[in-house]
């Protein structure tokens, strides 16, 4: 039998996974009759649904430049299920609530996953989904950093 190397094995496992659950809620969203949506689009919205809803703060948990978020809010502030309004903290900050359709898609959202984590309870049993959910990621702390190697200086060749 043949085993990849840990570490591609866990991180293969890990964006399976998303792409599964990730795959199911879009499918379930559209069966709702709602407008496809983008993987970065639903990610914007798990983090919304999360509390997080500063732009700057939104990027910052994806990974991706502010600009982009603003490109992926308003094409959905053009679906109409949110829109970027003053914070009440801070009036020089926007930040990002949802539309009474962006809570519906909300609450479709929820029931998807619900619907998710009970099909693969059935799949592969109620422990194993509860040893996933417990897991917290929280405690790994901040991505590892890797220093390029150092650079040689250049040889110098006889002329």
């Amino acid at each position: 039998m043949s085993h990849a190397p840990a570490g591609g094995h866990a991180i293969l496992t890990m964006l399976q996974a998303f792409i599964w659950f990730d795959e199911g809620l879009q499918s379930y969203i559209r069966s709702r009759g709602w407008p496809e949506i983008t993987r970065p689009q639903s990610m914007l919205m798990a983090n919304i649904a999360l509390g997080v809803n500063r732009p700057a703060d939104i990027a910052r948990q994806l990974g991706v430049t502010r600009q982009m978020i603003h490109v992926t809010l308003n094409q959905m502030a053009k679906m109409g299920v949110l829109a970027l309004v003053d914070s009440p903290e801070d009036r020089r900050a926007k930040i990002v609530v949802l539309t009474p359709a962006g809570e519906k898609m909300r609450a479709d959202a929820q029931t998807a996953m619900r619907l998710m984590v009970e099909e693969l309870s059935r799949r592969i049993g109620a422990k194993a989904v509860e040893r996933i959910v417990d897991i917290d990621i929280g405690t790994w702390g901040q991505s590892m950093r890797f220093d390029p190697p150092a650079r040689r200086p250049a040889r110098r060749t006889r002329d």
